[in-house]
């Protein structure tokens, strides 16, 4: 075995809520379920230039590790915009729109009409709008431009001009808004309230539940695919999942719930230490807001406040919760674009590597891996979320543009 150098500094806390053996039960397929994973894989599925994003083998870091495999979930393939958000965003504003035809014109329809703009002209005084730190809001602007939907972004002060330029590519209003990502979800919710619009959140006011649920369903498919590309003699002992608001966390916990039960993998959640909402939510056993400054270089994962909606699956289904620093994204985008343990080079995002940061940050510590279970016979699975969703800011901290890595 070979040693990773530097260390990450982290700190792990164990669920006092997790039931390992629990079914997954009512409360949990309320929110996601088969039938709704269905639903979803059946739309994304037809829309242009959908495949499955690839499942990494990386045997030169697992070697590093000190574990059987490591699986990377590449996600900087999907749909061109370098990000699972889509597989969310996006359904969810297809999941509106066929809401509002069947509101107003007693229609049932399905993606094929819509995108062959049969109603174009309905669509078109449709408002659509989210909060977003990047991703989330790029991914609502892509799928209204393709749905025919007008659309209104709203961002937080610590969002780059790279990021709110990539918004508005796709022809979104974005507005910049004071304060945090939390403060420009309330500024959203507020002010579709007013408008008349349909918000599309990755989170829930507790209030708004459908859209947050469609968004959360969706990424479920990334999970689903992983799953399928799996050995087939492969079951996996751990998945480390990096958490902003929680709901790709969620969505993965509970697909991998369904498909395993009892013999689920290990679920271990992974924040950004100053923006530790879930981290400090999971051990006080209550949603528990974070204040201060959350603003970190995983931008994606900078939330002081969890979604209701992701808490009804984390809450039972995550076993562990641990904080990561910036240091060690930034260093972990460069060690998979160096392929520093004999991998192929890998573009990767700041908050893409957060789940990686987590599993590299455990492996080395020898009291922290016991506790959670982490061996030479360990199968981990990370999703890796983003590639250079800002390629200014991915060749600021690695050194190179992404182009340049995979050369």
């Amino acid at each position: 075995m070979n040693q990773i150098n530097p260390k990450y500094a982290f700190e792990l806390t164990a669920n006092p809520g997790h039931e390992p053996t629990a079914e997954y039960g009512p409360r949990q397929a309320r929110i996601l379920n088969q039938s709704g994973l269905a639903q979803a894989r059946d739309a994304i599925s037809s829309w242009p230039g959908y495949a499955p994003t690839s499942l990494l083998r990386l045997d030169g870091l697992a070697d590093a590790l000190g574990i059987k495999a490591l699986y990377y979930k590449q996600e900087g393939e999907r749909f061109g915009l370098a990000s699972f958000k889509p597989l969310g965003g996006a359904y969810a504003v297809l999941r509106r729109l066929q809401a509002e035809i069947r509101e107003r014109l007693n229609v049932e329809t399905n993606v094929g009409d819509i995108l062959a703009g049969k109603f174009s002209d309905l669509a078109a005084g449709v408002t659509v709008t989210a909060a977003t730190d990047g991703n989330h809001g790029r991914s609502v602007a892509w799928g209204a431009r393709m749905f025919g939907c007008r659309c209104v972004i709203f961002i937080n002060e610590a969002v780059s001009i790279g990021r709110e330029r990539a918004i508005a590519a796709y022809g979104a209003e974005v507005r910049r808004n004071p304060g945090s990502y939390d403060d420009a979800v309330r500024t959203t919710f507020e002010t579709a309230r007013s408008e008349g619009w349909h918000v599309v959140p990755d989170t829930t006011d507790g209030e708004t539940f459908e859209a947050p649920r469609d968004v959360t369903q969706g990424y479920a498919v990334m999970a689903a695919e992983a799953i399928e590309q799996l050995p087939a003699d492969v079951v996996p002992s751990h998945i480390f999942l990096q958490a902003g608001v929680g709901g790709m966390a969620a969505a993965t916990c509970a697909q991998f719930w369904q498909s395993y039960g009892d013999r689920r993998p290990t679920s271990i959640i992974v924040e950004p230490e100053q923006s530790a909402c879930w981290f400090h939510s999971l051990q006080n056993r209550r949603p528990t807001v974070i204040s201060g400054d959350i603003d970190s270089v995983m931008a994606g994962l900078a939330c002081g406040e969890i979604s209701t909606l992701a808490w009804d699956i984390l809450e039972p289904g995550a076993a562990w919760a641990m904080t990561v620093q910036d240091g060690a994204a930034e260093d972990c985008m460069r060690l998979l674009a160096d392929g520093r343990h004999g991998d192929a080079p890998m573009v990767a995002g700041e908050s893409g590597v957060a789940g990686l940061v987590g599993l590299i940050a455990l492996a080395g510590d020898k009291e922290a891996r016991s506790r959670a279970g982490l061996t030479e016979t360990s199968s981990i699975i990370v999703f890796g979320t983003e590639g250079a969703t800002d390629p200014e800011m991915y060749r600021h901290i690695v050194g190179r543009t992404p182009e340049e890595v995979t050369a």
